[in-house]
């Protein structure tokens, strides 16, 4: 078994509200609150940085589980791309500034789904490899920075705020169990989201920083929201289904399904579709949390959630949770997980 014995989040001070992102955008309040469901975010402060913002979560997560930082075999590191440097290597800088002095890093990215990629990776790397048995997941997430209020195609990414979030699994550890995990990848949209002067097919010089070109943008906007709608709730749901099938079986030996689900762990999505998802996944509102009241911290909104889904009492030990996320790219994931002591008897893949 391996499972989640810590949990640490970070947000910096300064937020932005929806009042203040309607003055922004040019729309009513109410469209920005109720529609896209901001009702505030945090925003980044220029001396807070992305790396550092996940070592105060590494801290309070290491802090919660009362493990020792020597303890952590590897570090992956899910600090957005957008950090203190290009071309660095934050997992390695984060485990030195955490006091990790036995771990190798490894810098994991796959935008808003990276926290499920980097728990699928660290539970093959702890099944491939015997001598690990402590892997820290953390990152920060400073792509506000990017975002342009002035740019009605990238709406959508509006509610991108700022924060980092950290995860410490250990092998046989009966609490908080990861049970299984599945992506799905869809290619067509890879060059559809893009801050367009950032990299060697256009340099960030100040004349494309000017213009806005720093940046996100949707290119083919239309090509990029139909195939969005056509496919993106049937690849979450199916993302949920085969995570539940790699899940093992119950104790009876059934296997797990969507009725079995007990809480809903997503990330900040518009309000109609976080509606729709729990009504396809069979569950009510009080199964889940919706982080409007934080904003988008991308792959790190599932340490929130789960922050939140505590806070609320809406997750509870025995519960079993679907973690579900999306990155622009595109790709989406779910995790299963069971929350609190495990039911041993259960048969695990």
């Amino acid at each position: 078994m391996i499972g989640i014995v810590g949990i640490g989040t970070y947000l910096p001070e300064t937020v932005m509200t929806s009042a203040e992102i309607a003055i922004e955008t040019g729309l009513p309040e109410w469209v920005i609150r109720d529609k896209m469901g901001i009702e505030r975010k945090h925003v980044g402060d220029p001396n807070v940085h992305p790396n550092e913002m996940a070592l105060y979560a590494a801290q309070a997560c290491l802090a919660e589980s009362g493990v020792d930082p020597a303890e952590i075999d590897v570090v992956l590191c899910t600090t957005e791309e957008w950090r203190e440097y290009l071309l660095w290597t934050s997992g390695i800088d984060l485990a030195y500034q955490l006091g990790a002095t036995n771990a190798w890093a490894l810098d994991v990215h796959a935008r808003c789904v990276t926290t499920i990629s980097a728990i699928k990776l660290a539970k093959g790397l702890m099944l491939s490899d015997p001598e690990i048995d402590t892997i820290l997941i953390a990152g920060g997430y400073r792509l506000a920075d990017l975002i342009n209020f002035k740019n009605k195609h990238t709406s959508f990414m509006w509610n991108i705020g700022a924060g980092a979030g950290a995860l410490l699994l250990k092998r046989d550890c009966a609490k908080n169990v990861v049970l299984g995990t599945h992506q799905i990848a869809d290619g067509y949209m890879s060059r559809h989201v893009v801050v367009p002067a950032s990299g060697t097919v256009q340099f960030p010089t100040d004349a494309a920083v000017a213009e806005d070109g720093f940046k996100f943008d949707l290119v083919e906007p239309e090509a990029m929201k139909g195939r969005l709608n056509e496919v993106s709730m049937d690849n979450w749901l199916q993302c949920v289904d085969e995570a539940l099938r790699k899940s093992g079986t119950k104790a009876d030996g059934s296997p797990y399904t969507r009725s079995d689900i007990d809480f809903l762990n997503c990330l900040l999505i518009k309000p109609s579709a976080y509606r729709e998802m729990l009504a396809r996944l069979g569950l009510t509102e009080e199964q889940g949390v919706y982080l409007g009241h934080i904003g988008h911290t991308g792959e790190q909104d599932m340490m929130f959630g789960i922050q939140e889904g505590i806070k609320q009492g809406r997750l509870k030990d025995g519960d079993l949770m679907t973690v579900v996320a999306a990155g622009i790219g595109y790709v989406w994931g779910a995790a299963i997980v069971r929350w609190g002591a495990a039911d041993e008897t259960s048969a695990l893949q």
